[in-house]
């Protein structure tokens, strides 16, 4: 059995299981601001921490959606292991994307990872999408749910 054949049958049998739970980051406004600066996406709601406590419901700056959804890929740290053969994974996109929640500045996230699907693409190439959901420390709904796309690629 070719390694890829292999990763195939061990992803299969954890179809509609959670694969993993990441560790906590803090997402503080340092963090935000610097996302802020990286992406010239300064809207004060992020970066005016005083004026979104009393001119937003939210209480304080947000972060922005999209850093929420960058640390994604650090939570596929916390949570995928390599395959056997294996030699690079790829962030292959997403198929939904739902922004549910705000994360105000100082909150905890983590990620959580649901294997929904997993096929052979090619001959070195194995598709996966997992239902990913941030989740925020202490809040029932969480800040985003996405449908990622990921490529392992094997060794040929």
């Amino acid at each position: 059995m070719t390694a890829i054949d292999a990763a195939l049958a061990a992803e299969e049998l954890k179809l509609n299981t959670e694969i993993g739970v990441a560790n906590w980051i803090t997402v503080d406004q340092a963090m935000i601001d610097q996302f802020a600066t990286t992406t010239q996406d300064e809207q004060w709601i992020h970066i005016d921490p005083d004026r979104a406590a009393t001119e937003t419901p939210f209480g304080g700056a947000i972060a922005h959606g999209f850093l929420t959804l960058s640390l994604a890929s650090r939570f596929a740290y916390d949570c995928f292991e390599a395959h056997d053969g294996q030699v690079m994974g790829i962030n292959y996109g997403f198929n939904k994307l739902r922004f549910l929640s705000p994360v105000l500045a100082g909150s905890k996230v983590r990620g959580r990872f649901e294997l929904k699907s997993v096929r052979k693409r090619s001959e070195t190439e194995l598709l996966r999408e997992h239902q990913l959901t941030i989740e925020i420390e202490g809040k029932e709904t969480p800040a985003l749910i996405a449908e990622w796309l990921g490529l392992s690629i094997f060794e040929a």
